[in-house]
């Protein structure tokens, strides 16, 4: 295995210890390098599930469902990454997972290769099957299968090169403490920093509350993120772009950074919007509300598969 080319595929690329090759040309040391190349997931089976609290509440106040609607805005997302230069990948669809669409929960892309998670609701542990697969067809290696206990990839979050924060919720949650220092482990291997961040789960993922936008920028809740994430964000020189609470809760923070200083957004997240358009940055806006109902947004929607280093 050791002599393997890096970016032939293999289910288990990690070398015991650190000193795993990085890929040539593919994967990510940031979320902010210029994006070349994205994981989607399909939308034609999609439906809502009471996977978290905002899709319970939409649920419980009887919101109609309309999925002609949630097509067209999956393909307004599909057409703003392509108008932005990214090339577009998408997961096979399985009519057993309403909730594929969410691509970002059932791996990590690392420079590395792809960590396929240990999913926390059994409706959706299939996915990390049909991301095995995806990963195979695009000859991306894996380097690892989370085994020690739930994780997803929502609460991955690369900071910066050799940087990531990784968000816990408990038994109760999506991601289990164990899963979580398993992955810290592999990452501190390689020499990375690991901040472990125990969020409440109300907050399902920490990329709720926390999205990197540019190198030594970030998009956050202060008024829902631990202060101690908050200081430590800082105490790195990172400048934090505020986002109230109202609009976290309606996936406003969970934002994608396509580099070189534009953002794709959900159409309704109104104040970042507002705040980065005043920054100089390019809005990538599609309405996706008829989707972001269902618990998830814009970030959660995708996976890097290509990112320029930095």
């Amino acid at each position: 295995m050791k002599d393997e080319p890096a970016n032939q595929f293999t289910l288990h690329a990690r070398r015991d210890g650190g000193g795993t090759p990085t890929l040539n040309g593919l994967g990510a040391n940031s979320d902010y390098g210029t994006l070349r190349s994205v994981l989607l997931g399909p939308i034609e089976n999609y439906r809502w599930l009471q996977t978290s609290s905002v899709s319970k509440k939409t649920l419980r106040r009887a919101v109609p469902f309309d999925h002609n609607i949630a097509r067209r805005q999956h393909a307004e997302m599909v057409s703003a990454y392509q108008s932005a230069g990214v090339e577009v990948h998408t997961h096979k669809g399985d009519p057993n997972l309403p909730y594929q669409v969410y691509a970002r929960d059932s791996s990590v892309m690392t420079p590395y290769g792809a960590i396929i998670t240990h999913m926390a609701q059994w409706w959706r542990r299939g996915e990390n099957f049909r991301a095995i697969e995806t990963f195979q067809s695009l000859g991306i290696p894996i380097y690892d299968f989370v085994t020690a206990g739930t994780f997803e990839g929502g609460d991955f979050n690369v900071i910066e090169p050799g940087c990531v924060l990784i968000g816990w919720e408990g038994d109760e949650g999506r991601t289990q403490e164990k899963g979580a220092r398993q992955v810290a482990d592999w990452m501190e291997a390689e020499g990375w920093e690991v901040k472990l961040a125990d969020i409440d789960p109300f907050y399902v993922h920490i990329d709720l509350m926390v999205v990197m936008l540019a190198p030594k920028l970030a998009a956050v809740c202060t008024d829902c993120t631990d202060p101690e994430v908050v200081s430590w964000l800082k105490a790195k020189g990172i400048k934090i772009v505020e986002v109230p609470f109202r609009d976290t809760i309606a996936l406003g923070c969970n934002v994608v950074a396509l580099g070189e200083d534009r953002v794709l957004l959900p159409e309704g997240s109104k104040v970042l919007k507002a705040k980065l358009k005043a920054l100089g940055f390019t809005i990538f806006d599609p309405d996706l509300s008829m989707i972001t109902q269902g618990g998830g947004g814009v970030h959660c929607m995708c996976q890097s598969l290509i990112r320029d280093p930095v």
